[in-house]
């Protein structure tokens, strides 16, 4: 039962996870940040992985998933550096979540709640293919946006290491302990998931729940 109870909660998480990050994709891309895109599209499909391990009981996709999850964590730490300006790091001089290919900022920076832009004409401070704006009247600075993103990516990243840490824990466990009764000669399939599993004497993939001793 805390097997199952485990899986059901590492899927919840999973699911907030992905919607978490479809969310944070959509304003990425309308922002032009490149890097964030990038990352996002990789920890999707990381999360996508994690589900389909907890759902076929691949523990070994759960070891990858949760690896993954520590490197995603670093990610969104040095995102919130970033953008609180910590240490050397210059949101004016360094534009690393576009590669330095635009000058482009966070879409949140026109738009936060209660922004008003106010676009500078016949400036020469923008490219040609720029223009010079004022952001005036937010309620809450693109730059807290950001970083109230990141943190609530570190916060689901952090349940979800330690519950795939716990569910592929179990899973190798139960994997071991049918690996054990199949040398014994003890499993016999009573399902409709397992008989060849059983009869066949193959590594499972599945617990031994679904077989049972004479």
């Amino acid at each position: 039962m805390g097997k199952c109870d485990g899986r059901c909660t590492l899927l919840v998480i999973c699911s907030l996870q992905l919607v978490a990050a479809l969310q944070r994709q959509v304003f990425d891309f309308l922002g032009y940040q490149w890097a964030p895109i990038l990352a996002n599209f990789l920890h999707i499909m990381a999360v996508i992985l994690g589900m389909f391990g907890t759902v076929q009981f691949r523990f070994r996709y759960l070891i990858f998933y949760a690896v993954w999850l520590v490197v995603w964590v670093g990610w969104n730490s040095f995102i919130i550096c970033f953008y609180l300006e910590v240490g050397n790091l210059s949101q004016d001089r360094d534009f690393l979540m576009t590669f330095n290919t635009s000058l482009h900022r966070s879409w949140w920076m026109e738009h936060g709640p209660g922004c008003l832009v106010t676009p500078v004409l016949d400036s020469r401070m923008a490219p040609d293919d720029h223009h010079v704006i004022t952001v005036s009247g937010c309620l809450l600075d693109y730059q807290y946006i950001e970083v109230l993103s990141s943190a609530i990516q570190i916060l689901l990243a952090l349940f979800g290491f330690v519950y795939a840490c716990y569910v592929s824990k179990v899973f190798q466990d139960d994997e071991d302990s049918c690996d054990v009764r199949l040398s014994a000669g003890w499993c016999l399939s009573v399902g409709l998931v397992l008989p060849s599993v059983c009869l066949n004497g193959s590594s499972p993939h599945y617990s031994c729940s679904y077989c049972m001793t004479p």
